[in-house]
Formats: structure tokens, C-alpha cells, sequence
């Protein structure tokens, strides 16, 4: 990230933000899918974020940590539109069965499905730190830094969220093998 961009769209200039937007909306983008689950969730959580960035810009105060500052409002954006939409819409997807190889993808699929349901149980606070963490690969300090809580409380955030996302894939698949389906 250029400072010197970040610099300008301090100033107001709207060429350059539009220039950071295109450096770190896809990014953006995905870490607020993988934290809301949902394609219009993260849409709307990454266009209010956006919003917040251009409307908060002359008060940052480091122009090197914009993309770490960037994130932390994205995150507060993914809090305020999982407030705003409890309810998720479920996710259809129709496999052909008829394709070769559809056993080994339905698997994967189903895999994959059960591992979204078992994130969505888990609080959006937690999805975050988890989000942050796997996905984005910042360390836990720097997580705390740039939600701005406790280094210990990003410790725990995680700890849960890994332990519940265990917890429901386990009872996912002794469901499974109660069912008398292969897990």
C-alpha cells in the first residue's frame, strides 16, 4: 500500500481512494464472506464499511497500518449487518449425480456444506478472530491490535470458535453414522 495514496485520499482526494478501494476491496470482500456466510450479508457489510473508511479517512492517524485499519471497520460493518440480519438464507445447490466422479465432488460438497453450517453456529465475534486468523493470517496480536480488544480476548475468541467448530462437526458426523451413511 502506498503511503503517498493514502496520503491524498486523507485529503480528500477521491481518485485515490478509489485506487486504495481497488487494492484491498476483493480482500476486504472475502473476509467479510467468510465471517457473514452469506453473499448479500457481505456485499452490504463491505459497502457500509467502504462508506465508513472515506467518511473516516482524515482521522487516520497512520497511513501505513490503512490496511489493518481498513479491516477493523469491515469487521465492525460484519458485526452491524449480522445484528441486521439474523436470519440467514439457505444455500441450494444441485448436484448433477450423473457426472462422473459426482461421488468424490458430492463429498467434498457435503463437506464443505456441513463445515458452513457448523460456522454459522458459532458468534460473529468468534467467526471473526477465526476469519482474521486462518484466512487472513495475522497473528493473534495483531488481531487484537486491529479490532482493538485485549490480545488475551483475541486468544479466547479463537479457542472457542476452533472448540465449537470441533464440537458440531463431531456430533455432524456421529449423526451421520447414526444415520447408517458412510461419514
Amino acid at each position: 500500500m502506498d503511503p503517498a495514496v493514502v496520503e491524498r485520499a486523507r485529503g480528500g482526494d477521491r481518485e485515490a481512494f478509489t485506487t486504495l478501494v481497488g487494492q484491498v476491496s476483493d480482500s476486504l470482500y472475502a473476509v467479510a464472506f467468510r465471517i457473514l456466510r452469506e453473499t448479500a450479508s457481505a456485499e452490504d457489510a463491505l459497502q457500509n464499511a467502504l462508506i465508513s473508511t472515506w467518511q473516516q479517512l482524515p482521522h487516520l492517524r497512520d497511513v501505513e497500518r490503512f490496511e489493518a485499519w481498513s479491516q477493523r471497520i469491515l469487521v465492525h460493518a460484519c458485526y452491524a449487518e449480522f445484528s441486521r440480519r439474523r436470519q440467514f438464507a439457505a444455500n441450494v445447490r444441485v448436484i448433477d449425480l450423473n457426472r462422473a466422479g459426482a461421488s468424490d465432488g458430492s463429498r467434498v460438497l457435503a463437506d464443505r456444506d456441513e463445515l458452513d453450517r457448523a460456522f454459522r453456529k458459532i458468534p460473529v465475534d468468534q467467526r471473526a478472530v477465526f476469519v482474521m486468523h486462518h484466512y487472513v493470517g495475522l497473528p493473534l496480536v495483531e488481531i487484537a491490535e486491529t479490532l482493538g480488544i485485549p490480545a488475551g480476548t483475541a486468544r479466547s475468541r479463537l479457542h472457542n470458535a476452533t472448540r465449537a467448530l470441533r464440537t458440531v462437526m463431531a456430533a455432524g458426523a456421529l449423526r451421520t453414522l447414526e444415520e447408517g451413511r458412510p461419514a
